[in-house]
């Protein structure tokens, strides 16, 4: 199983590195890891938030993996950062038990890059499907 970790990113421009700092291990199942993107407000209830949460199905037939990403939308409200909403990406993974590593391996990899490609960035930019 992975460790904790701080995870580093890119910004939308490309170039600009973002770490996203590790608060909080899983405890076991169904108990959510969390990472904030610290420099992103001075206020923690303004920063976003990254969660996993793994568990078995009902059954015990397969892992589901949930991740849930906050970003708040800040607005200067008479001179006052104020927190107005927030924008929410989830991702669930349901992996059978009986899968190969060969198998989750190739999901993985063409699922995170089908998310990360040119098109679905766009769709999701847009939050329109693609047509």
């Amino acid at each position: 199983m992975p460790q904790m970790a701080n995870i580093v990113v890119k910004k939308a421009d490309g170039t600009t590195d973002i770490t996203w700092t590790a608060v909080t291990a899983s405890a076991g199942d169904s108990i959510p890891a969390r990472w904030t993107s610290d420099t992103a407000a001075a206020i923690r209830g303004h920063r976003p938030t990254f969660e996993q949460r793994s568990q078995y199905n009902g059954p015990r037939t397969a892992r589901r993996v949930t991740e849930t990403i906050k970003f708040p939308i800040i607005r200067s409200i008479s001179g006052v950062d104020t927190k107005t909403g927030e924008q929410i990406v989830e991702l669930t993974y349901l992996q059978p038990v009986d899968v190969t590593d060969a198998e989750a391996s190739e999901c993985v990899a063409q699922a995170t890059n089908l998310l990360s490609s040119v098109l679905n960035r766009a769709v999701l930019n847009s939050a329109y499907s693609a047509t």
